[in-house]
């Protein structure tokens, strides 16, 4: 495994806070991203926007206005989070799909592998640019453009259940499930256009628990205890 796109949720990057950003979060992700780029990986990162934006939140906001705000959570986050990359020693470049200013470059395939190539972290912020299409069909979009070997889900549990183990404590967690499962089952691992996209373009996906001890290393080798989504 060479070329990884790993997600991270906005609430991630806020910790206890809930809401915002946690420095001292971001630096444990930092030091784990360097950990990896400093043993040749190359890493793609997507981030959330929902410690900043979740959705439509009044009925006074049309919805196409509100999942634009939710892009621009993404920017921030993704212009902060690369911002402590650097910081701690790490090239880093923010690329989006629809025009920043100076703020961030516009998104091509053949710029983005070249900056991952040449040992750079690149932030894919700004979703897909349009509206009704989440930052879980984001990542499997950019994935899919970079060809990446894999996608990391760092989340709030640590693997994909049958049922919500914070409801039910007999929830029995899968070690390996399909993609055509996740989609018959609605496992909710991604959403269903992402789920859709990660099956007809075989992108495998592996979901962890971000809050886990070096868990970004141990998932990007394959040695954490989660939830492996075949194709």
């Amino acid at each position: 495994m060479k070329r990884i796109l790993l997600k991270l949720s906005g609430e991630a990057l806020a910790g206890d806070r809930k809401t915002g950003f946690d420095e001292e979060t971001v630096l444990g992700i930092a030091a784990q991203v360097k950990e990896l780029v400093t043993g040749g990986m190359q890493i793609a990162i997507v981030t959330g926007g929902g410690n900043f934006w979740r959705g439509r939140s009044s009925r006074n906001i049309d919805r196409t206005k509100a999942d634009q705000i939710g892009m621009l959570a993404t920017v921030m986050n993704c212009i902060y989070v690369s911002e402590i990359f650097r910081s701690q020693g790490l090239q880093t470049r923010v690329m989006t799909p629809f025009l920043c200013g100076d703020a961030a470059q516009l998104f091509t395939k053949d710029a983005a592998v070249h900056a991952l190539e040449d040992g750079e972290v690149v932030f894919f912020a700004g979703g897909t640019g349009h509206p009704y299409f989440s930052t879980d069909t984001a990542t499997l979009l950019r994935a899919v453009e970079i060809e990446a070997d894999t996608i990391l889900l760092a989340k709030s549990i640590d693997g994909v259940y049958d049922d919500d183990p914070h409801d039910n404590p007999n929830a029995r967690k899968y070690r390996t499930v399909t993609i055509d499962e996740v989609i018959e089952k609605n496992l909710k691992v991604v959403d269903l256009t992402a789920s859709i996209l990660a099956r007809e373009n075989r992108m495998s996906m592996y979901v962890f628990g971000l809050n886990e001890e070096n868990s970004i290393v141990r998932a990007a080798r394959g040695t954490i205890d989660g939830t492996s989504v075949t194709v």
